[in-house]
């Protein structure tokens, strides 16, 4: 027995029927729809990837001011541990009978005030030297010459 032959699958059209040059021109046309298509499809992709873009350089923009912020939070954190840390060396240092930059401060002037009058009275007190003095001396050498 003859087997008949089969037809095409399921929701596949029947090409039989059609000339080779029918078929060749719906191969073009397919070709068409799929560049015009291709054409639709990469403007979707472009705009889709200008709205990811956008939307990317919010979030960007938003991660910026969150984290200055929280740099600035630490910041203002760190100034305050360092100023409490400052005050309590101070207090020790000043318990343990130290000095502090003002005292020393204070002191150099007072050293510096100190030695400009000692300066003062140094030379005040000096007397100017005397004439006499000064002619003996080389008489002196004079007479152990000759």
């Amino acid at each position: 027995m003859a087997k008949k032959p089969e037809t095409a699958a399921p929701g596949m059209p029947d090409l039989s029927a059609l000339s080779s040059h029918q078929i060749w021109l719906a191969g073009l046309g397919a070709m068409a729809q799929a560049q015009a298509q291709g054409n639709k499809a990469i403007e979707s992709l472009v705009s889709d990837g200008l709205a990811f873009q956008r939307k990317s350089q919010e979030e960007a923009q938003r991660f910026t001011h969150m984290a200055q912020g929280l740099g600035q939070q630490a910041t203002g954190r760190i100034d305050k541990l360092e100023h409490v840390f400052e005050e309590r060396v101070a207090r020790a240092l000043h318990r343990l009978g130290m000095p502090t930059l003002q005292d020393m401060a204070d002191l150099q002037t007072r050293v510096a005030d100190l030695e400009a009058q000692l300066a003062k009275a140094t030379r005040a007190a000096k007397p100017a030297p005397s004439t006499k003095a000064a002619s003996k001396a080389p008489a002196r050498k004079s007479a152990r010459k000759a």
